[in-house]
C-alpha cells in the first residue's frame, strides 16, 4: 500500500477555504483507494504552518498513477495551484 500525503499553505489566508473546497473535489474520484480531505487543526505546540491535507491510501502504485491522470485531477489542480503557496508531499510505503 501506499500511502499519499499532501499539504498545503495558502498565499492569502482568506483563500484557504477556496483551496479546501477545490481540494475536495478530489473525494470525488471513484477508485480502490481511501481519499480524505482535511483542514488543519493547528493543535501543535512548534509549528501549524500547514493549512490543509490531502491523506490517500492506495493499494498500489498504478492506483495512484490512476488518480493522477483523472481529468477532476487536474481540475483541482487548475482551481487551487494559483491559491497555495507551499505544496509538500510525500509517498511511502505502508
Amino acid at each position: 500500500m501506499i500511502r499519499h500525503i499532501v499539504m498545503f499553505t495558502a498565499k492569502d489566508k482568506k483563500d484557504i477555504d477556496n483551496i479546501y473546497n477545490g481540494l475536495k473535489m478530489l473525494e470525488t474520484i471513484e477508485g480502490n483507494w481511501l481519499l480524505n480531505v482535511t483542514r488543519n487543526k493547528k493543535l501543535d505546540q512548534i509549528g501549524n504552518d500547514i493549512d490543509i491535507v490531502v491523506y490517500g491510501e492506495f493499494p498500489n502504485e498504478d492506483a495512484l498513477k490512476l488518480y493522477k491522470s483523472h481529468p477532476i485531477y487536474q481540475e483541482c489542480i487548475d482551481v487551487v495551484r494559483p491559491l497555495r503557496d507551499k505544496r509538500i508531499a510525500v509517498d511511502i510505503t505502508a
